[in-house]
């Protein structure tokens, strides 16, 4: 059996999660180590419980979320695809067929919009992952070169972002905090419209609607 508490502390995913830290900054991208990880995990973690899943789904989307992006520094194009590989590589021997199979769906389907939803643990997933946008995703300490990349600088101006569950209402709201004064709001669904709608997408698998507000005006 494994539990999020024994892939947190296992040192070849550790490293995996490092390595790709070091991968992608050499690509210049947005912040994927242990810190994404960790939120993503956390994120998918709680979004599980306040919907009700069990708490065994909410453990296997915890690991799911933490793992989820590890496959960078195989490649950034198929990551989503070596995630999943590598986790089965490490843990098929350590969990029912069922459990090992559903993470690495979960896993792979957090960047492939074409696949279609078949268990709450990936719907929960891409939630988490594409709802963390924010100025620590940034790397680049030169504000003159975040000024010059779209994607640094709407995470820069990013300063607030939450994930909450409206039970009542039946609504998974992202509400973020965005400096107008750093970038327009068009800047934003310039890059992140493609994610809105998979987290929309998610959002409707699991029974609920997807809302998104950026300085408390009610966007989606």
């Amino acid at each position: 059996m494994i539990t999020f508490s024994s892939v947190q502390k296992n040192p070849l995913i550790l490293e995996f999660i490092r390595q790709t830290e070091f991968s992608l900054a050499a690509l210049s991208y947005t912040e994927h180590g242990l810190r994404h990880a960790t939120l993503v995990s956390d994120r998918a973690r709680n979004v599980a419980k306040e919907i009700g899943l069990s708490p065994k789904e909410a453990d296997l989307a915890a690991i799911s979320g933490f793992c989820h992006d590890m496959g960078n520094f195989l490649g950034r194009t198929n990551h989503h695809y070596w995630s999943a590989i590598l986790f089965s590589q490490i843990f098929a021997s350590q969990a029912p067929p069922k459990d090992i199979s559903l993470i690495m769906q979960a896993i792979a389907n957090h960047d492939k919009e074409e696949m279609r939803f078949t268990n709450a643990v990936s719907a929960v997933v891409v939630l988490a992952d594409k709802s963390d946008v924010h100025r620590k995703r940034v790397i680049e300490y030169s504000l003159e070169k975040i000024k010059n990349d779209i994607h640094d600088r709407v995470n820069y101006a990013t300063t607030e972002s939450r994930l909450k569950i409206n039970k009542s209402a039946k609504r998974i709201i992202l509400t973020l905090k965005i400096d107008m004064k750093f970038v327009p709001i068009m800047e934003y669904f310039e890059i992140f419209t493609q994610r809105m709608a998979y987290c929309r997408t998610a959002a409707e698998y699991l029974g609920y609607d997807f809302e998104l507000t950026i300085n408390k005006v009610v966007l989606l």
